[in-house]
Parts: structure tokens; sequence; C-alpha cells
């Protein structure tokens, strides 16, 4: 009996986390609500024991539009449910909670203080000599 390696590359979550995301992504691709136009998922948290799953997600209207694509997610949370409990070849499929994207909100945040950060512009002397090469760097002389 041959056994699959290669589903076992990575953690069991993981692969629930990828499952979820393509079932979730799909569904939500067929869906018509003008609320949702601007979202897209960006990741999912699972659980290990599969009794929940974070579905992290952003939209461009940043936090201004969170309660409208909050309030449109709870509302379709059953219906996702169903479709991950269907599509899904689980014994237990965990419930799905929808929350905005820290790492996108933290990037955006550390975006504009960069943004606003004035730029100083550092003297370097005219007898300034580099000591050592940087990795990568050729010299005159050196072959590449």
């Amino acid at each position: 009996m041959r056994h699959r390696q290669n589903s076992r590359q990575y953690p069991r979550t993981a692969r629930v986390n990828e499952l979820l995301r393509e079932i979730l992504a799909d569904n939500l691709e067929r869906i018509d609500d003008d609320r949702l136009q601007l979202m897209t998922l960006t990741g999912i948290d699972c659980d290990s024991d599969l009794g929940r799953a974070r579905v992290y997600y952003d939209n461009l209207d940043g936090p201004d539009g969170d309660e409208a694509v909050l309030e449109a997610l709870a509302e379709l949370r059953p219906r996702l449910q169903s479709a991950v409990n269907r599509e899904a070849r689980l014994k237990r499929t965990p419930e799905l909670l929808f929350e905005p994207d820290p790492a996108v909100r933290n990037a955006a945040r550390l975006e504009a203080v960069l943004r606003d950060t004035p730029i100083r512009d550092v003297e370097v002397p005219d007898n300034y000599l580099p000591t050592a090469d940087l990795p990568g760097e050729a010299t005159d002389g050196d072959e590449v």
C-alpha cells in the first residue's frame, strides 16, 4: 500500500486553512453583494481542534468599510458554513469568524507613518572609503 507523502509535508491546520480559503473564495466570488465588491480574503487561521476558523479579509475602503463588510459576511455566514460542510471532507468543520486582517492594517499604518516622515540628508565626507565590500559587489579588477 502506497502512502501519500506529499499531503503530509506541512501541518494539518495549514492544509485545512488552504482548503477553507479555496472554498470560501470560490463561494464569495459567486455572491452578488455590493458590500463585498471591494473585499478580498487575506488568510485563514483555524484552531488545531477545528473548533473555530478566523477568516481574515481586507477591503479597499479600509476601516471605514468594515461595518458593511462584516454585516454582509454575518448574513452570509450560514450559507458559507454550509458550503464548507458540503465541500470539505472533514469530520468536523470549524465555525467561521470574520475579522479585518490586522497585518494589512498595520502595514498601511506603517506606510502612512513612513510617508509622512521627512527624509534627512546625510552628508558623507569626501574622504569616506568603505572598509569592506558588500556581498555580491565586484570591485575594480574582480571577475564577476
